[in-house]
């Protein structure tokens, strides 16, 4: 096993490769929780809900981790993985928009023992304005220069309704913030520098629904083949 070399390090990993790297480092969490010191390409994939030959296609992009015969030292790739995708040091987070999906978002503990700390809260309407949720005072909007600065925001997540969302991007965006993770229900207009991440519920919904149907089709259809065979 080795680090990167500088070329590997400066190598471009697929975005699709970059989407999977944090189901590789639940699987390989789980796996260290459960006292497992080694695994094979196999078990990771299996672990992760992927096929082992895309699983040491994706861990190819980060370097040479495993050994033939041997398999994958659980820890040090869970390091090397979190480290990539940066969570060997912490970010913080504002939440913008503190409705129902923002203070769900606000109390959820997954954030913090995955490198996240969420440090501001934020929200337009003065009824919010004061409240606590989660240990922490909701702030007015007007704050968020300040709030951005001091606390080093490195990442954003819009909890807010479509109509305020792209203000909100734009006033984030001015104060700084390079990174932002979309709940409102529509898309964004931000400069080439800065990422965004979509999170849909209503899309994800709809995408299952769509299964469901396919899945009842077919269970209707197949009784009736076997009708047309008796």
């Amino acid at each position: 096993m080795s680090e990167r070399t500088p070329a590997e390090a400066s190598r471009d990993i697929p975005e699709a490769t970059v989407a999977r790297l944090p189901l590789y480092l639940r699987a390989l969490t789980a796996l260290a929780d459960a006292g497992t010191a080694r695994c094979s390409s196999e078990d990771l994939a299996a672990a992760a809900g992927v096929t082992s030959s895309k699983l040491r296609k994706d861990l190819s992009y980060l370097g040479s981790y495993g050994t033939r015969g041997v398999g994958y030292e659980v820890e040090f790739l869970r390091h090397q993985i979190a480290r990539e995708i940066g969570q060997t040091q912490d970010h913080h987070v504002v939440i913008v928009g503190i409705g129902n999906l923002g203070q769900a978002l606000a109390s959820f503990s997954g954030f913090r023992s995955r490198g996240f700390r969420v440090v501001a809260l934020l929200d337009a309407a003065p009824a919010r304005q004061g409240d606590e949720v989660a240990g922490l005072v909701v702030r007015p909007f007007e704050d968020l220069a300040a709030v951005v600065a001091e606390h080093r925001v490195t990442i954003a997540v819009v909890a807010t309704p479509a109509h305020a969302a792209q203000d909100v991007a734009d006033a984030l965006v001015a104060a700084g913030v390079r990174n932002i993770l979309n709940f409102a229900p529509t898309v964004l207009s931000v400069p080439d520098d800065v990422d965004v991440r979509k999170v849909d519920l209503s899309i994800e919904l709809q995408i299952l629904a769509y299964h469901e149907q396919r899945k009842a089709s077919a269970e209707v259809e197949e009784p009736d083949m076997e009708r047309g065979l008796a």
